[in-house]
């Protein structure tokens, strides 16, 4: 094995773990903005709600800022399971990569709210 198929080894293996931890932190964080809606806002609503509707409520409850954003980050997940596609794989990855920004934001949100 050459030196740039180590690296490029490595750099997959690191894609592929930015990737996984995307998808976990990804559902972690859109279940705790239902189970805060549900508890905080509008209950049996948000149990009826899609995705977007979801998003655009936590939005107009400020847990989240930019709504576009969160739908994007909801398509880069449903690619997920497309990742053997270099395109897709890398696409998911600069989203997930724009995610943690996002998702710092919302733990700090909830967090304040829960104190």
């Amino acid at each position: 094995m050459i030196e740039g198929d180590v690296e490029t080894d490595q750099e997959e293996v690191i894609r592929a773990g930015v990737i996984q931890n995307f998808e976990f932190t990804y559902e972690l964080c859109w279940k705790f903005i239902q189970r805060w809606l549900e508890v905080n806002a509008i209950g049996q609503i948000v149990d009826r709600s899609t995705m977007k509707e979801l998003f655009r409520m936590a939005a107009e409850r400020q847990l989240i800022q930019d709504v576009e954003a969160w739908f994007e980050y909801h398509k880069a997940r449903n690619k997920t399971s497309h990742i053997y596609d270099e395109v897709v794989a890398e696409s998911v990855y600069e989203t997930a990569l724009l995610f943690v920004s996002d998702a710092k934001k919302l733990l700090k949100i909830l967090e304040n709210r829960n104190d």
